[in-house]
This record gives C-alpha cells, structure tokens and sequence, in this order.
C-alpha cells in the first residue's frame, strides 16, 4: 500500500473505534460511563492482534492488546456472538472493567474483532461501589470467566440476571434490558456490534484479501516506527526504583524496580528485583504491567503513529511470577488496574529518562486517587470516580494542572451529574494551589475536591503518593503528597468506613514533580 491508503485505511479503522465510542456513552446511564467516560472500544484482527483503538484509557487498551489473543483462541465464533469477560487472571485488569467481545463475519468468514470494555461500579462487591479494601480476588466482586453473553443473536438470559443482580428464574426467555444496573451492558453490546457492522461493510468494500493485506502493511509500518524511534536512545543499561505507599494490609514502601537494556531498535524491560506479590489488592497481572510498559513507549511516538500490534514487536518484558505485577490467582488486584499501574509508569518513565533525558517528564500525580462509595436498603445507589491532579514538569514547560494523567484518561463526575443522582453536596472543587513542585519548569497543581454526605454511606479510598511525593527531574522539586480527611482527621491511603449525614470527606491530590533547578 502507498503511504496515502496506508494512512486512510488506519484513519477509518480509529474512526469506527470512535463511532463505537460515541454509540456506548450515548446509550450507557451510569455516570461513569456517560460522564467520566471510564470506557474503550478497539478493534482486533481473528488472530487477537490489536488493529487499532480510539484514545481512551491505556490501562485498558494495553492490557486488552496483550491478553486478547489468548481469549479469542480455540473458540468456535458464529455471527451473532458476543463474549464477556472480566476475570483479571484471562485478560481483564480488575472486575469492574468488563470487556464484551463481537466478531465480525464477512461471506461466512472470521476477520475480526470489535471490542469494548467499560467500568461498572457494581460488580458485585460486599462494598459500594465495588473498589474494596480486599485481600483475595472473590472480595472484590462477580467474577466472570470468558461466556456467552449472546450466542448467534440470543441473549444468554440467565447469564444477563445475574449481571442485573436479578435471581434466576427458571424459564425467563427475556434479557433484562430495561434494569439500570443491566443497562450497561447491553450499551457495551450495542457499540461493539455497530463497530462489527461498520467494519463489515468496510471489509466489503475492500474486499478480505485486501483486509489482510492492509493490517499486514499496517503493523509492519508500526514496527518501523518504533524501531526508528527506539535507535534514537542511547544503548546501554538503566535502572529505576520506586515504591508503593502500602497495600492496605499492614505492608509499606513496596518496591516496583525495572531494567531498561536498550540494543539498537529494541528494548528490553525486566522487573526483577520489585516485590512479592502482597495480601493487599494492589497486585496486578502481567497484561496490565504490560499495558503501563506499552503506554511510555508508545507516547515516544508522535500522534499519527498507529496504534496496532506491530509497535510492540520490537519491546519485549519480563517479570518474575509471583510479584507484585505478575500476580498469581486468587491474589487481590482491585487498586492494582488503577494505582500499581500508575506506578510502572513512573518507573519505566524513570528508566528511560536516563536513554532520552530531554522527552522525559517528571512524575505526575502518581495516583487516580480512587473513590468509591455508596448504600444499599430501599434506595441503593454506587459510586466511583478518580481524581485529578497534576502532571509533571518536562524540558519544554511547566506540568499541566487538574488533569488526569498517564494510565487514566477519564473525568471527573460534573457536580451537577453527582448531586443530581447522588445523596452528596459538594462544597468545593478547586486548584490545589502550590503543590507543584517547584523548579525550572513547575509540576502542575493537584485539586481538592469536598463532599458532604446527606445521607449515611459506606465508602472507600485506594489512593497513593500519600507518603512518597512525586518526583522531579534533572534537579527539580517533587510535587506535594496528597490527603485524605474525613471531618478534618487524616484517613490513610487505603481505607474503608462509614459516613453519616453530614459527615466531610476532603481530598487533597498530588501535585506533579518539578524540572530542572529553579
């Protein structure tokens, strides 16, 4: 293919990753997917190699991009089928996220995959909002191993009631769409099959071969890039450690340590020397260690770089099983999607600082800063939202303030949306001024976010950098840790309680790392 089809056919492939975006946050009701935008939709090839996928949050494209083959292999697909999944041990990065799977057939044949996967804040879990301060996977939720959610156009209805957290009943021939906690899904359903519809007729268009032709160009392409872009680095060797706060449990300063070896176009990172794996829930599996490893290199790259399987060929990773991010079943993993993440980015950022100091930026908020909270009786209603806070400072300028960086790419929930649908009020929302660290370039400013409950709720906090400040580089400042407090009295970075009416809860997140000496 000339550059010019190359990069048409990648546009119209992103562009049904965008349309499949659009379709679920208009069809969703929760207000974390029509709101924060907790959601990601991509497209796959039949073999599970990632095609391509709109801009939405890395923790899950990564992670989806390593683990789909192995999910989509040796099943026997038909038109009409829809897979749903979230166990974090077969592909999913903690419960709350559940991927739904939708082939694609053109004249009988398997040529693809369209997929969404969406956070739900009911997942099952004994605390509201389904983020709970676990020791073992089982805590956390409904576990749901790879199954049918629809198998050629039917809808599984026993599968669906228990997703509705409705009670089996023997005989019922109906999918319980109109149920809120339902609804969902069958918004995750509708989106995959219209990205299956639109990448169908594009295949008819074009023509099979013509597919297969243009994905091989296509990650071959990839692979150029990076390989370029990865000979721009120094050879040699690099190392970087950080450490987690604690894992709700009893355990501190938990060392995440990665080995850069940079040879030519390749790269090679090995995380030996990180910790066990811990009886707190910030144990991840291997996808989304990957999934964070991807997301450094990949913003190496300018935008008009694919995003396709090819880029990684040349990034190869080790981790040794058992750890803290190659985590064994039933360990916990429930902060590990969310807060773990966020610190192999630091690290892996870290190393390459030292193969490219100048693309390099300091540390940002180093957390998303996890909520969630809810009640259940006559009136039960969820919770969850990640907070922003600030990026780190980089060569060129200072670190951007209020947003939500690396591994998340949500929002937060607009006031009115969370007053409206919640017994909350919020009393402020606001810059954190100053706590960005100070250097040639500032880190950007965390915020600080008030809420006072107005009715009783049980709630829950997975949050970090509440001991360890991030860090600035080439000489600059780290940013300021953040707090949590309820009625003014510290909470650690981990905690789980019970608020009464009129009860404040008051976060403080972390401002990003400063660069260079002022």
């Amino acid at each position: 293919m000339n550059p010019i089809q190359l990069s048409i056919f990648a546009n119209r492939l992103a562009g049904i990753c965008d349309e499949m975006g659009a379709l679920l946050r208009a069809s969703a009701l929760s207000p974390n997917i029509k709101d924060r935008l907790d959601f990601s939709c991509a497209i796959f090839d039949a073999a599970g190699g990632l095609c391509a996928q709109a801009a939405h949050i890395p923790v899950h494209l990564g992670s989806m991009a390593y683990a789909m083959a192995d999910l989509v292999e040796g099943r026997e697909w038909r038109a009409g089928d829809l897979l749903v999944v979230n166990d974090p041990y077969l592909g999913g990065t903690h419960l709350p996220d559940v991927t739904v799977v939708a082939p694609v057939f053109v004249d009988g044949r398997l040529l693809a995959f369209t997929v969404t996967r969406a956070h739900h804040a009911n997942i099952g879990a004994s605390s509201p909002g389904s983020m709970p301060v676990s020791r073992t996977l089982d805590e956390e939720g409904l576990v749901i191993a790879p199954q049918w959610l629809k198998r050629a156009g039917d809808w599984q209805v026993p599968l669906c009631r228990r997703l509705a957290g409705l009670a089996d009943e023997p005989g019922a021939s109906e999918a319980p769409l109109e149920v809120p906690r339902f609804a969902d899904f069958a918004a995750q359903a509708s989106a995959c099959q219209a990205g299956a519809r639109r990448l169908a007729d594009l295949i008819a268009e074009r023509g099979a071969d013509a597919l297969d032709h243009a994905l091989v160009a296509l990650n071959d392409y990839g692979e150029r890039r990076m390989r370029q872009r990865l000979a721009d680095l120094a050879d040699g060797v690099y190392r970087f450690r950080d450490v987690m706060d604690d894992d709700g449990q009893g355990q501190r300063d938990i060392p995440i340590a990665v080995t850069l070896t940079v040879d030519g176009d390749r790269a090679h990172l090995d995380f030996t020397g990180t910790a066990g794996q811990v009886a707190g829930n910030i144990n991840c599996p291997l996808s989304v260690a990957a999934a964070a490893a991807w997301y450094c290199f990949r913003c190496l790259l300018p935008d008009d770089a694919p995003s396709c399987a090819g880029l990684f060929r040349p990034i190869t990773l080790a981790a040794p099983e058992g750890s803290l991010v190659n985590a064994r079943r039933p360990g916990a993993v429930a902060a590990g999607n969310v807060e773990t993440s966020s610190r192999i980015v630091d690290v892996v950022l870290g190393a390459l600082a030292g193969a490219l100091p100048e693309a390099i930026p300091a540390a940002s908020q180093g957390t998303m800063n996890n909520l969630a909270m809810g009640e259940g009786g006559e009136r039960p209603w969820d919770y969850y939202e990640t907070m922003a806070g600030g990026q780190g400072a980089h060569a060129g300028g200072d670190g951007l303030s209020a947003v939500h960086s690396h591994m998340t790419n949500t929002l937060n929930t607009p006031i009115e949306s969370l007053e409206e649908h919640y017994p909350l009020r919020v009393l402020r929302y606001a810059l954190r001024r100053g706590s960005g660290g100070a250097g040639r370039h500032r880190g950007g400013d965390g915020i600080e976010r008030e809420l006072q409950f107005l009715a009783p709720a049980r709630f829950t906090l997975l949050t970090e950098r509440r001991h360890h400040r991030p860090w600035g580089l080439a000489g600059g400042e780290p940013g300021a840790a953040g707090e949590n407090r309820l009625n003014g009295q510290a909470l650690p970075p981990k905690y789980s309680g019970q608020a009464v009416a009129g009860d404040r809860l008051w976060l403080a997140s972390p401002g990003g790392g400063g660069y260079g000496r002022a």
